[in-house]
């Protein structure tokens, strides 16, 4: 696993398409970027592929994060300017989101927000516990991202390679960051006027079994803030659901008109294959 040390960067996960609209990624708990990889070779039949890794000492704020987002992706677009943007946030990703969204709306074409976790603060026992963690030796985080397992993703619907990666990407966090980032969590708000001016497409998606946040009830919230949504609830899937086999984030983009048109495909293909 690739360890980012410095400041917020892209993962380009397979290959470079600056013909292709640009789709952001920004990362759960973890912030590693890596646990998009079974997802990757789907998006990239339609997109240019980009995944945030965060550092793993990171313990900035909510705006100096979304400053870090905003100023790669402008850096990208200087590459390419005149294509559309994507973002999509999973967990801690989807409140990063929201923020980098809100900060600069004009900037993206279409939204998707995946189990986000600006449900945090609808799981009391959860919210409560974590301002616990500054008691809990450092020796526990690792058995307790063994703990944590069951209530993050649907292990059943997952490959054992996936799992394994899952788990490793939990402990490479040290223990001040997830208390640093869990701190994020219980502060986290977005402006509800601000996300009502969001007037794009925002592709709502929650896992309908997911023992970690109450995400279907938070996607029924924010589809009544935000003014043109659509939801998708996957009834079998956990918490970590982009991890397990039978989920497909690009066919259910597609499935949901979320993608560019034929027309707009083609022509870009013209370009690049000459007649």
């Amino acid at each position: 696993m690739a360890h980012v040390e410095l400041k917020p960067c892209f993962l380009t996960p397979k290959r470079v398409q600056l013909e292709y609209p640009l789709f952001v990624y920004l990362p759960g708990m973890d912030g590693t970027g890596q646990l998009l990889r079974s997802q990757t070779a789907g998006l990239e039949l339609g997109f240019d592929v980009r995944c945030l890794a965060i550092p793993r000492k990171d313990l900035t704020t909510w705006d100096v994060l979304t400053n870090n987002v905003l100023d790669l992706i402008h850096s990208e677009l200087e590459k390419s300017c005149h294509r559309p943007v994507y973002l999509c946030g999973e967990s801690f990703g989807g409140c990063l989101a929201m923020k980098v969204a809100t900060r600069s709306p004009q900037l993206f074409k279409r939204i998707i927000l995946i189990n986000p976790a600006s449900a945090f603060k609808l799981r009391p026992w959860l919210n409560s516990l974590s301002q616990l963690t500054d008691l809990v030796p450092s020796w526990f985080y690792d058995v307790g991202a063994l703990g944590l397992l069951p209530f993050l993703a649907s292990l059943p619907r997952m490959s054992s390679s996936d799992r394994h990666e899952l788990l490793k990407a939990m402990r490479s966090v040290p223990p001040e960051t997830i208390n640093w980032r869990l701190w994020l969590l219980r502060e986290f708000n977005v402006d509800q006027e601000k996300l009502q001016q969001l007037t794009q497409q925002v592709l709502l998606i929650a896992g309908g079994s997911d023992r970690l946040l109450p995400s279907v009830s938070e996607v029924e919230r924010l589809d009544d803030i935000l003014p043109n949504t659509k939801t998708v609830l996957l009834p079998d899937s956990g918490h970590a659901c982009l991890l397990e086999e039978n989920v497909n984030l690009y066919e259910i983009l597609q499935a949901n008109e979320f993608l560019e048109t034929d027309v707009e495909v083609s022509k870009k293909l013209q370009k690049i294959i000459p007649n």
